[in-house]
């Protein structure tokens, strides 16, 4: 349990400061191992730093330009992105770093082992990341498990997707027990139809399959909500890659279908800006600097086609706070942060906070959406 009293703020600024500063020579360290090792390596630290009480030695979590979504206060405008705590066993580590919202996952009914290994590449040269994991998980009863009792205080988002060896004609059963399983401890549950890792996921986006899929799990929604007393709200996360025909007749299925957020974007197939780097021809989804200014132009389409029908939580290559306020201006209400945190560390969810609440400083930084 954390301390009564928390730690003196000259003493939780110099912890801070001391994280920061140290990110060079532990990610040198990080990235001495495989991707993916390295990954579970972090996961670790983070884990045991919350058993041994380090992380209380951070600055609790602020707010700092909040804004209501979907009927959630999120305390800032910054979130970790689904796909860094796949199994929801790190939530009061990464909260500890400043994050206003945590999405883990992406969890499946039943637990699968995903793709074979190697599926996690580093492209350093352009501080971006080629993944094909595959929805390697514990499964859905497993990630309540790990997240029962968190202490984090901000908003916990899950992510559902469905097993690898279901057919997409089955698809709707996958994702209604995800979102089952997922509502009494979920704040918000995200739908993904947009993951290039597990063969014909993504066409789950085409606009009848995804129609259908949506009015399933709306009309559940509703069935749930009565039931429990309490309303979670639906978000769907959609790929970077979409025609922008294709992009349109989406958004306006998802406002039709009273969908109550859109997460764009996911990885991206695209290897514009790679071209000739080790592993950018491997199999598999591309993060980081080279799907920045894709994914910002992509939202501010959405944000077009939605024409303030529903808010867009903007994801894709933020490096810096500049990043996640273009994404602001963009369109998006919220940002997450994924791959860049692996290549700036700690100080960059503390810069984004930061540089998104100066960039809307005064009555717009608490508008609701």
């Amino acid at each position: 349990m954390p301390p009564a009293t928390p730690p003196p703020a000259c003493h939780s600024v110099v912890a801070r400061a001391a994280l920061e500063s140290s990110w060079p020579l532990l990610r040198a360290a990080l990235f001495q191992l495989d991707a993916e090792s390295a990954h579970h390596a972090t996961l670790r630290a983070l884990r045991l730093a919350d058993r041994l009480g380090a992380l209380h030695l951070l600055p609790p979590l602020a707010e700092s330009a909040p804004i209501t979504v979907a009927g959630l206060r999120f305390p800032n405008r910054v979130g970790l992105a689904a796909g860094l705590d796949k199994a929801g066993a790190c939530i009061d580590g990464f909260g500890a770093l400043g994050f206003g919202h945590v999405e883990i996952g992406t969890l499946t009914p039943r637990p699968q082992p995903g793709n074979p290994r190697p599926r996690l590449f580093r492209l350093v040269e352009r501080q971006a990341i080629v993944n094909r994991m595959g929805f390697n998980n514990p499964g859905i009863a497993q990630g309540q498990a790990n997240a029962a009792g968190r202490r984090f205080p901000g908003i916990l988002g899950v992510n559902i997707g469905k097993n690898a060896d279901t057919p997409n004609e089955r698809a709707a059963d996958d994702y209604l027990l995800g979102l089952r399983g997922a509502w009494t401890w979920a704040d918000y549950v995200a739908v993904n139809l947009s993951s290039p890792n597990t063969k014909g996921l993504r066409d789950l986006q085409q606009d009848e399959a995804c129609r259908a899929l949506l009015r399933t799990l709306r009309a559940e929604q509703e069935v749930l909500a009565q039931r429990h007393q309490r309303h979670v709200p639906i978000f769907i996360k959609i790929a970077p890659d979409l025609e922008p025909e294709h992009r349109r007749r989406l958004a306006h299925i998802f406002a039709e279908e009273r969908l109550e957020g859109v997460i764009a974007t996911n990885t991206t197939l695209s290897r514009v800006g790679t071209e000739g780097l080790r592993h950018s021809g491997e199999a598999g989804g591309l993060s980081g600097a080279p799907l920045t200014a894709r994914a910002t132009a992509f939202i501010a389409a959405l944000a077009r086609d939605l024409d303030g029908a529903l808010p867009i939580i903007g994801v894709g290559g933020i490096l810096s706070g500049a990043d996640a306020v273009d994404k602001l201006q963009a369109g998006a209400s919220l940002v997450q942060i994924y791959t860049g945190l692996i290549y700036r560390g700690p100080g960059l969810v503390r810069e984004c906070v930061e540089s998104c609440a100066a960039a809307l400083a005064g009555p717009a930084g608490a508008a609701s959406a």
